[in-house]
């Protein structure tokens, strides 16, 4: 397991992520329900889309490589322009309310709930297109998806302890911007390489 992927893909996920619907749908989570179960729900859910990107990544390597390193400045594009869309509506998201944790619904049920949900918010979504273009580019799948992985759920930990206390503080729409230019900037070098092979 090689360290550079895994710290790089740590690195591009983490930032992309903070502001996504990930957290706030972490956050509404634990704030209805216990932590435990949520964030159990969601570790698994993000495990299981590493795993599909990193397939996806994977079967990306076998092509050509000026044509791996076209489809990866795509994969990077495309995963600009959500986060800086994104970034552009953050403020027409709802805000984020505390209720009272429900101590009647069973772990189980919590855990099969929070896996649903962010197994299917995790669709597409940027962290899917790093992690993929990322185990394309260096052809270290554990590397990277562990990486991705550990930041997702970096960020479940970060909405289930401090994040309801501090939901309106953090500046969303400048982090959505800085992870947008990071993966424009990713793009911009793949497409560089897609072309001078």
């Amino acid at each position: 397991m090689e360290l550079t992927p895994l710290l790089l893909a740590f690195a591009l996920v983490l930032p992309a992520e903070l502001p996504d619907k990930t957290m706030v749908a972490t956050l509404l989570l634990s704030a209805r329900y216990r932590p435990g179960p949520v964030l159990l729900g969601v570790s698994a859910a993000f495990a299981v889309q590493c795993v599909i990107a990193v397939a996806f990544g994977s079967v990306l390597t076998l092509l050509p490589d000026r044509l791996v390193a076209a489809v990866v400045c795509v994969m990077f594009a495309v995963g600009a322009v959500l986060l800086l869309r994104g970034s552009v509506h953050a403020g027409d998201e709802p805000s984020v309310g505390v209720g009272e944790p429900s101590a009647a619904s069973p772990w189980w049920r919590v855990t099969a709930l929070s896996f649903g949900v962010l197994f299917a918010a995790e669709w597409g979504d940027a962290s899917q297109f790093a992690v993929a273009a990322l185990t394309a580019r260096y052809d270290e799948p554990l590397s990277v998806g562990l990486g991705g992985w550990l930041a997702l759920v970096t960020v479940a930990v970060l909405a289930v302890v401090v994040g309801t206390r501090f939901a309106a503080r953090l500046p969303t729409q400048w982090l959505q911007r800085i992870a947008g230019a990071v993966f424009a900037g990713f793009a911009v070098v793949a497409g560089v390489a897609a072309v001078l092979g």
